[in-house]
């Protein structure tokens, strides 16, 4: 357990073991949730990959992508489909 003070301002110093553990550096936005009366302190920026992740998810459910075979061939049929829009256009 780490103790830290609320200066005047509310401002905290989040101590170096934790900053290390939650991989937060100089200039870092971190986020602060309220659960149960407990304060969770998460680095802004690990929150933002794990939305992006969730939505590609959901997308790639929607699309029936089941692995990762499933998702190089829709991406090579969406380069197909790109190449032959690009070059019809310049025929």
């Amino acid at each position: 357990m780490e103790l830290a003070k609320v200066t005047v301002r509310g401002q905290i110093t989040i101590p170096k073991e934790i900053r290390k553990k939650l991989n937060i550096k100089d200039g870092d936005k971190v986020i602060f949730l309220e659960e149960n009366g407990k304060i969770i302190i998460e680095n802004s920026a690990i929150v933002a990959l794990r939305e992006a992740q969730d939505a590609f998810k959901g997308e790639a459910e929607r699309l029936g992508l089941k692995d990762e075979q499933d998702v190089v061939k829709l991406v090579k049929e969406v380069r197909n489909e790109m190449w032959e829009e690009r070059h019809a256009n310049h025929s």
